[in-house]
């Protein structure tokens, strides 16, 4: 296959470089940076579409995060790719705050007691239903049997309190991601238009006399 890498890792290295990629995460961080003020579009449509993806890293729905981002992009028109570069708030050192943020703050909204160790097992528990739905997707293909029964308990003590909890957070984390992004595409895609026009200028200019 043409773009696939030549030297391929095991699994150990890319699990490890997924909670500390090469280079560290402030070289990570640095290129999202310049990615996102590379895009060609305007400002306004890539703040909106940075602002979306930061709202939906605080929502509970993992492995969807992409999927839901670019939905919402579209709906209001912005950038779809900012929107997926966006939810990227949402990464290997921030999965665990967001998490029990979003999750505390939905049972306090909700008026629900919060059970001992909640929190901790957060984790845990989507990985089981993660396996339960995975399970039940394959039921009508093989000899096994869908069963339920466990994913109502989760989606009445995790998922309905992390969805609830998750959207104030969220819509503070994607006005912050607006105010950022548009004023530094700005600036970039002002400052490459200037160095164009400099560049043509010079073309454009004849020759200095001997």
């Amino acid at each position: 296959m043409v773009f696939r890498r030549r030297d391929r890792r095991p699994l150990w290295r890319v699990a490890a470089e997924g909670l500390w990629p090469k280079g560290g995460w402030a070289r990570a961080f640095e290129y999202v940076r310049h990615r996102l003020r590379r895009l060609p579009d305007s400002p306004e449509k890539i703040g909106r579409g940075m602002a979306v993806g930061a709202f939906v890293s605080f929502t509970p729905f993992y492995g969807f995060h992409f999927v839901v981002a670019f939905v919402l992009a579209r709906l209001v028109r912005g950038n779809a790719l900012a929107s997926i570069i966006g939810t990227f708030v949402n990464n290997f050192l921030t999965l665990v705050p967001i998490g029990a943020l979003a999750v505390g703050l939905g049972y306090y909204l909700l008026g629900m007691p919060l059970e001992a160790g909640m929190l901790e097992d957060l984790g845990h528990l989507f990985a089981e239903a993660g396996v339960d739905l995975w399970h039940n997707a394959l039921a009508p293909f093989t000899a096994r049997t869908a069963d339920w029964s466990e994913l109502g308990p989760f989606y009445a003590k995790v998922f309905l309190p992390y969805l609830v909890g998750g959207l104030a957070p969220g819509l503070v984390s994607g006005a912050v991601a607006y105010a950022v992004t548009v004023p530094l595409v700005r600036a970039y895609q002002t400052g490459r238009r200037k160095a164009l026009a400099e560049r043509l200028a010079r073309l454009r200019a004849p020759d200095d006399p001997p």
